[in-house]
């Protein structure tokens, strides 16, 4: 493998290390659907996330 290779792979796991850190953080927060706009402010938020653009 060459250098270009190895930064890449680096790269691509760090992302997806930051990923998963975010959602596990969210969840552990409450919030069912994670990066809606809604998610603060829907009525069924405990249910899931049913916003008006899903209805």
């Amino acid at each position: 493998m060459n250098t270009a290779t190895v930064l890449g792979i680096a790269a691509i796991a760090l992302i997806l290390f930051l990923a998963a850190r975010y959602i596990v953080r969210e969840k552990k927060k409450g919030n069912t659907c994670i990066g809606c706009p809604y998610a603060d402010s829907c009525p069924k938020h405990r249910s899931g996330c049913n916003h008006p653009d899903n209805l």
